[in-house]
């Protein structure tokens, strides 16, 4: 064998074919089940909208002293303004021999009293507390229950005033003067005022709400307004009927008043009653965590 001969290459081993088999996944990757949802897109509306949710809710978390005050209050609110016309229909029945119309002119003027604390005062009242005790309706639905507790007085408050001109025009054998008194005055001072906030509430919160969106903050600069004129005139209609009892049982009990018999008490109860309400509505209104904040939960398309 010649010295520099070549050594044969040695043969190569087959190539491997390709693995197609998957991967094995790596022990530290998650399902799909575990994975977090895609975010998704949310509105700039829909924002505010959760952000007025939650300020309402943080605002309104009471505790169980807050809930026992308007517990208390509303309830006995409501119990003082039923309670002042049913004293006052005990007195006139028991009292003053009841009702007629003008074939009995005495008995006719007993339905001013009754008429008047049914209007300016029971649907007066509570359509003030509406706006405290109605928490959980839509503020459309309260401003609907609010007119219509208004226009309940109205018939009230017509009948009652052409009751007592009757009364004084028709006495025999010499009419009453009208007008003349610290009662007249007041009740006339009342009168207009509801008259003006009537027209005024309507027009501007129910009328204008067809074109809500050029007359939105119209409204609102008059809810202030409409809210103030609307405890004053409830406050001079507490005060014109304490006026009217007091010139009633000095007509009509004259010396006896001083004795203080069962019908002066009975007065006397009325007229306690009254201040007693005046003072529980005011401070009901003056309380700013009874005041009606639900509408921030609604659209602007739905109010």
């Amino acid at each position: 064998m010649e010295s520099n001969s070549v050594s044969p290459m040695p043969e190569l081993a087959p190539i491997a074919e390709f693995d197609k088999t998957p991967p094995t996944p790596p022990e530290d990757t998650l399902p799909m089940d575990d994975l977090p949802p895609p975010p998704t897109t949310v509105t700039v509306q829909e924002e505010k909208e959760k952000e007025a949710h939650r300020h309402y809710e943080d605002e309104n978390e009471w505790g169980c002293g807050s809930w026992f005050e308007y517990t208390v209050v509303v309830v006995l609110a409501s119990v003082l303004l039923l309670g002042s016309l049913g004293l006052t229909l005990f007195w006139v029945i028991q009292y003053q021999g009841g009702f007629a119309w003008r074939e009995n002119p005495e008995k006719q003027f007993n339905l001013h009293p009754v008429l008047m604390v049914a209007g300016f005062i029971t649907f007066s009242g509570f359509s003030i507390l509406l706006y405290r005790i109605c928490r959980c309706c839509r503020r459309i639905y309260v401003k609907l229950l609010h007119t219509v507790f208004h226009a309940l007085a109205i018939p009230c408050v017509a009948i009652g005033f052409l009751a007592v001109l009757d009364s004084h025009n028709l006495k025999q054998p010499n009419a009453i003067p009208n007008f003349y008194s610290m009662h007249s005055w007041i009740g006339l001072v009342t009168m207009g005022l509801f008259a003006i906030q009537f027209v005024v509430g309507f027009f501007s919160f129910l009328v204008l709400l067809c074109c809500e969106g050029a007359t939105a903050s119209f409204r609102a600069a008059l809810v202030p307004i409409h809210a103030s004129f609307g405890l004053t005139t409830f406050m001079l209609a507490i005060a014109a009927a304490l006026t009217g009892l007091t010139e009633k049982v000095m007509f009509t009990l004259k010396d006896r008043y001083s004795s203080l018999g069962e019908e002066a008490i009975v007065v006397n109860t009325i007229g306690m009653t009254l201040v007693a309400l005046a003072i529980v509505v005011a401070y009901i209104l003056q309380r700013d965590e009874f005041r009606f904040r639900a509408h921030i939960l609604i659209r602007s398309g739905d109010l």
